[in-house]
């Protein structure tokens, strides 16, 4: 079996997740990419899509949540830990009826999401949060992302990746800008203990 099946059967265990993701970033990643990019505003409405196990909860403050994964035991996870602080939707994205909450929701997140997803996948995806979005909300995404100059193994880090659709920064940015008018990207090498390449994306019209 290759590295990347492996790692790919111990991340589909929530706790496989987290201990993961605690080894390699630890809480300074949660803190550098809420503090300097997400910046939650106490009571805000925010869709989670990929929340995962919901990890993210431990440091937002008390906001209207509500996330959303297509496994249902990342789901039944987020529920037992952090079932009375938010809503947990198990679905696709392409699947995911917001009409009755269309513009409703000031933020959105995903959160090593769009790298898992391909073209079609990822278009629904930004439809998706552009319709929950009101006229001032905004989409931050995060990913891993191939830059000209990389070193040898933050290239290798992101080709065994369990998601399969590591991108370049253009193509991130050209997926996002047919749904927002406005997208700003940031890249980051420095939110891992291992060599790492990270773009965040803030996402508004």
């Amino acid at each position: 079996m290759k590295i990347s099946e492996k790692l790919a059967q111990i991340l589909s265990l929530p706790a496989g997740y987290r201990l993961l993701r605690r080894a390699v970033g630890g809480g300074d990643l949660w803190r550098a990419y809420l503090d300097e990019y997400v910046k939650p505003i106490p009571g805000a409405k925010g869709l989670d899509i990929g929340c995962g196990p919901a990890d993210v909860l431990r440091h937002l403050p008390q906001v209207d949540y509500t996330g959303l994964d297509y496994s249902q035991k990342y789901i039944d996870s987020a529920l037992a830990r952090f079932g009375g602080r938010g809503r947990f939707w198990c679905s696709d994205v392409s699947r995911v009826a917001l009409e009755l909450e269309r513009g409703t929701f000031s933020l959105a997140l995903a959160t090593g999401v769009v790298h898992h997803l391909n073209d079609q996948q990822a278009a629904d995806l930004f439809g998706l949060a552009r319709l929950a979005l009101g006229p001032n909300g905004r989409l931050i995404t995060f990913d891993g992302c191939y830059v000209p100059g990389q070193s040898r193994v933050a290239r290798w880090m992101l080709a065994h990746d369990r998601g399969k659709f590591v991108r370049a920064r253009a193509e991130y940015e050209r997926l996002a800008s047919a749904a927002f008018s406005k997208v700003e990207g940031h890249l980051r090498h420095d939110l891992l203990r291992i060599p790492y390449t990270h773009l965040i994306m803030h996402c508004a019209n």
